[in-house]
């Protein structure tokens, strides 16, 4: 007898006949539940869940209004004091910010900034593979590849990045392992990462329900098929807010390429720093271009989120029209 194909997570232990359940993550409507599925309404504050928090209640969101709009006083407090006391020490000056208009100090900038996203997606490189194989050993069910994962990702998390840092760049070129200095700088930050990474992993894969992994063994599926098709995909959707923030980490963390004389934003902002003088023009400039980027990392999360809500809406909609094969 064939099996018809998956169109969404499998049911976990709490299915079964009788038991009617709320719809699904995606928006769709689960058996014995309402068969039309309906958009709900946007509103100026975001109800729904989101690849970055989950869907706040009556009171949180009355919370989260309140909290905004204090929040909001003290910072435009903040920034209009901040405005007078440049203002008045002359740090708003034209001459102070007419080199930022030339296309050779522009230039030196993008190119800092070029090495900084070429850094990170170097280590997110790394971290990302490296946290998928460790959080895979640590939930082997062989002893020593389960000790082993479980040593690595225990020695990276405790070891501070800077010091690692100092490891490759100074301790091991003595014994003949010299890499670029990019590798330098990336190497480390993809090692620190990648555990993390893997326990973000781990606590995905042990929170969902053991129907899952059930299911797919009722289908026939291998525990490594199980892994790949069931268990690992639904384990991504729930971690994304902790992969999106190590996201950021990384990217914060070529800021460390000093350390190497690596040339990325915060290194070339000191560089300008020592040639022209104008530190805090400078370093406000470079503040903006971090808070832009991650500004830009969170916006494509949500798009993402979003369209993932709506392809296993439509796929649990198909389900339910077309009912049991």
């Amino acid at each position: 007898m064939s099996t018809a194909p998956l169109a969404g997570p499998l049911p976990g232990p709490t299915s079964g006949p009788g038991h009617t359940s709320g719809p699904t993550p995606g928006g769709a409507p689960a058996p014995g539940g309402p068969a039309k599925w309906r958009r709900p309404r946007r509103s100026s504050v975001s109800t729904g869940p989101t690849a970055l928090f989950d869907a706040p209640g009556p009171r949180a969101l009355a919370r989260i209004r309140w909290i905004t709009a204090a929040s909001v006083v003290v910072v435009l407090a903040a920034v209009a004091w901040a405005v007078y006391l440049f203002g008045v020490n002359g740090q708003l000056a034209p001459q102070k910010w007419e080199a930022f208009v030339q296309w050779p100090i522009q230039r030196y900038l993008l190119k800092g900034l070029g090495n900084t996203m070429l850094g990170a997606l170097g280590a997110a490189a790394i971290a990302l593979p490296l946290g998928v194989v460790l959080a895979q050993g640590r939930l082997s069910g062989q002893q020593a590849l389960r000790w082993a994962s479980t040593a690595i990702i225990e020695f990276f998390r405790s070891m501070p990045l800077l010091l690692l840092i100092y490891i490759f760049f100074i301790a091991l070129p003595r014994y003949g392992v010299n890499p670029d200095l990019y590798w330098k700088l990336v190497i480390p930050i993809g090692l620190c990462s990648g555990a993390t990474i893997a326990e973000v992993f781990r606590a995905g894969i042990l929170a969902l329900p053991a129907g899952q992994s059930e299911a797919a063994a009722a289908v026939g599926m291998t525990h490594a098929q199980s892994m790949r098709y069931v268990v690992f995909p639904q384990a991504v959707r729930m971690v994304m807010p902790g992969l999106l923030a190590q996201v950021v980490v990384l990217l914060k963390d070529t800021t460390l390429g000093y350390v190497v004389a690596y040339s990325e934003l915060q290194y070339s902002a000191k560089v300008l720093v020592s040639s022209t003088g104008n530190l805090i023009q400078t370093y406000l400039l470079v503040t903006a271009l971090y808070i832009l980027i991650n500004l830009a990392i969170t916006k494509v999360a949500e798009a993402w989120g979003r369209r993932t809500q709506r392809r296993y809406a439509r796929a649990g909609a198909r389900q339910v029209a077309t009912g049991p094969r």
